[in-house]
């Protein structure tokens, strides 16, 4: 493993106090999303899309004329119903999917590709933050699962069936939600990748940043393998969207949930605020033929040099490959000029 400086917090008090800092700091604007920008005709699928920020994505995907299919576990019919009354539009959808379980994730993409062909747009914005550590039927730890791995397959899957289609004169687009704490994770277990290792409450946040990590690395080497230097055939976005006040703590002690209400709805950004990098990675002509782009709220970064490692993300794509094909998964290759290699 690769030694690393320390991370900048390892706690739910320091995760806090470091996002609320972060809202106040002084960021120069990568731009604005424009009113008359619409994304009519255009598919657009989200995961986690029933409520907090993936709910405020889709309802203002559909303000803008997308077709939007909702991929949840929960919320069906109401949640969908509820945007379609809200917007007036009619091109709102639901599938169900179970980011926990491989064979749901195999489901809706074939559900996708029946139902709708090819999208136009993925925004990955699932997400779970455990009460410490959970193992599941496969013997990965739960937040790996719906962090990292879930994605992994579901994009590996949506372009191999060919709901996502490499264009290079219309170039799809693929927003992956992440977090700045992608950088506080201090290197990679490529020896333990994968095993289940307990941990307890207290360790939640330093988790969770590794999660973080193993994703954005995975997306920065997705860009790669699906671009070149001369041509672009998919775009491949991720975010961090700041503090968001949503129900992605629900797991905390019970005991904190009056404080964390309080400072969530004082210090935290609503969901419908919070989605604006989404929809700007998602529609704004500004980012038409981009490669790869990473926005912590409306200003451009840098990933952690981590995940930039060519060496990392080659080692982590052929890792994961191998956790899943190990499991029954049958996955086309992407080598390293973006073509598909059955």
């Amino acid at each position: 493993m690769t030694k690393q400086k320390s991370g900048k917090y390892n706690s739910p008090a320091q995760a806090t106090i470091k996002g609320i800092t972060d809202l106040f700091k002084k960021k120069e604007r990568v731009g604005e999303l424009k009113a008359d920008e619409r994304l009519d005709g255009k598919k657009v699928l989200v995961t986690g899309a029933s409520s907090g920020l993936g709910y405020a994505v889709a309802s203002q995907l559909a303000e803008r004329g997308a077709t939007v299919i909702m991929a949840v576990r929960s919320g069906i019919p109401e949640k969908g119903e509820r945007i379609k009354e809200k917007t007036g539009s009619n091109n709102v959808y639901m599938l169900h999917v179970d980011l926990l379980d491989i064979e749901s994730i195999q489901e809706l993409v074939l559900n996708v590709k029946k139902q709708f062909g090819k999208i136009d747009a993925l925004v990955s914005n699932a997400a779970a933050v455990t009460a410490g550590s959970r193992e599941t039927k496969y013997g990965f730890d739960e937040m790996l699962m719906v962090n990292y791995l879930a994605p992994y397959l579901l994009i590996r899957l949506l372009i191999q069936e060919q709901c996502l289609v490499p264009n290079h004169d219309n170039p799809p687009r693929i927003i992956v939600v992440s977090s700045e704490s992608h950088r506080n994770a201090k290197s990679f277990d490529w020896e333990n990748f994968g095993k289940y290792k307990s941990f307890p409450v207290g360790k939640t946040v330093e988790h969770y940043g590794y999660t973080k990590l193993l994703l954005t690395t995975f997306v920065y080497e997705l860009s790669k393998r699906l671009n070149t230097a001369d041509s672009v055939s998919c775009s491949v976005f991720a975010l961090c969207p700041g503090p968001v006040n949503s129900n992605i703590a629900r797991e905390a002690p019970k005991i904190f949930h009056p404080l964390l209400k309080l400072v969530f709805s004082l210090f935290f950004r609503s969901p419908d605020k919070a989605a604006e990098p989404v929809l700007y990675h998602t529609i704004s002509s500004d980012q038409q033929g981009k490669a790869f782009d990473y926005l912590f709220l409306m200003s451009r970064k840098e990933v952690d040099s981590k995940a930039m490692d060519p060496e990392n993300g080659k080692k982590l794509w052929e890792l994961s490959e191998k956790l899943l094909t190990d499991l029954g998964v049958n996955l086309a290759s992407v080598n390293s000029k973006g073509s598909l290699v059955q």
